[in-house]
């Protein structure tokens, strides 16, 4: 089911403008994400496969079956708490049957864990984004010769270093095990070797047979850890620049903070109104504090004070846990029977009805 047949077969029952207009935090080039709640008709809900969403390519647009937005807003997912509180004004279409459906009906304490849990992920997401402007890394993927050290005095050398300083290439060496010993080689070299690695993009030494009696010219210790690391490092590095956002990339590059700042500044966003929920039982989805919340977007702060004051944050969060008068968790039971009378009713306007085979 695309977002196409959604609309054509209306069954389409709530959207709203969702995202940075939604919260009062967009900017010139903001873009305008979509969200809503669609029903499935009764033919359809009584198949093998059951739709919960649908969404466009970029997932800026959303539509969320009827009961998996049930199920969400019963968890207390910020997205689905943020959708059913969209200021009126932002709201694109609500079907009359929704009008008594508020966000109040499903608050509760899980919110400390749901928008607190959302609030540090985008810490984490900023966290990478710093590692990865911080350590770039290099588009020449290196082999596993730079991961193999030949023991050397009381020291060791890279293999790169040694076979310079000797005078040799990797291709006259021949490895063999050492017994007992993780990882280490008897290092040889002569003629008819089969080398230390086969191909550039190897992911083991080469073991070559040498023949009875023969020396070791030096001992190698292959890093296989360090080396897959390395290899993941790489992946997601390049991963990333390829699928990258580059004009939010270059804002933060420009502010030169080595953050994503809009993920701070929506780390910020949910721990304000986890407090605001737990103390006042409210979903203000609008932020009154949006010029303070655009200093942090716009890079005016330093990556350290910022976490600091994340962590003093989610104190705040837990103290208002604590005296908050919501209950642990939302009623299910009077949810459920909610679900089911939505369902009901819609399944009694058409095009909902069961369509005749």
């Amino acid at each position: 089911m695309t977002i196409d047949e959604l609309k054509e077969r209306g069954l389409i029952v709530y959207e709203c403008i969702s995202g940075s207009k939604a919260y009062g935090l967009d900017v010139p080039g903001s873009d305008t994400d979509i969200k809503g709640v669609f029903v499935l008709p009764q033919r359809d809900f009584y198949s093998f496969e059951y739709v919960p969403q649908v969404a466009d390519a970029t997932n800026d647009t959303v539509y969320y079956e009827l009961g998996r937005f049930l199920e969400l807003l019963k968890k207390n997912n910020p997205n689905m708490l943020e959708m059913l509180g969209t200021p009126p004004a932002k709201v694109l279409f609500r079907h009359p049957l929704l009008n008594g459906l508020h966000p109040e009906l499903f608050l509760s304490k899980r919110c400390k864990g749901t928008f607190g849990g959302f609030a540090f992920t985008q810490i984490k997401k900023a966290r990478g984004l710093n590692k990865k402007i911080v350590n770039p890394v290099d588009k020449k993927r290196k082999t596993i010769l730079a991961f193999c050290y030949v023991l050397h005095g009381q020291g060791s050398l890279s293999l790169e270093q040694w076979l310079i300083k000797n005078n040799l290439r990797q291709e006259q060496c021949g490895l063999v095990r050492v017994p007992h010993a993780k990882d280490v080689y008897g290092l040889f070299v002569g003629g008819g070797y089969q080398g230390v690695l086969k191909k550039e993009n190897a992911t083991s030494v080469r073991l070559s047979s040498i023949p009875k009696g023969e020396e070791p010219r030096a001992y190698l210790y292959f890093n296989k850890d360090g080396y897959a690391t390395y290899c993941k490092d790489y992946r997601d590095y390049w991963e990333w620049v390829e699928n990258r956002n580059n004009a939010r990339y270059e804002n933060n590059i420009e502010h030169g903070k080595n953050y994503d700042s809009k993920n701070m500044m929506h780390t910020f966003r949910l721990l304000d109104m986890a407090v605001e929920i737990l103390t006042k039982g409210k979903v203000i989805v609008e932020r009154p504090n949006r010029e303070e919340l655009l200093t942090i977007r716009s890079g005016e702060w330093e990556y350290d004070a910022l976490i600091e004051r994340a962590h003093k944050k989610m104190e705040e969060v837990t103290a208002a846990y604590e005296i908050s008068t919501l209950p642990e968790q939302p009623d299910e039971a009077a949810i459920d029977a909610l679900l089911v009378q939505l369902r009901n009713a819609f399944y009694q306007i058409s095009p909902w009805k069961l369509e005749v085979l």
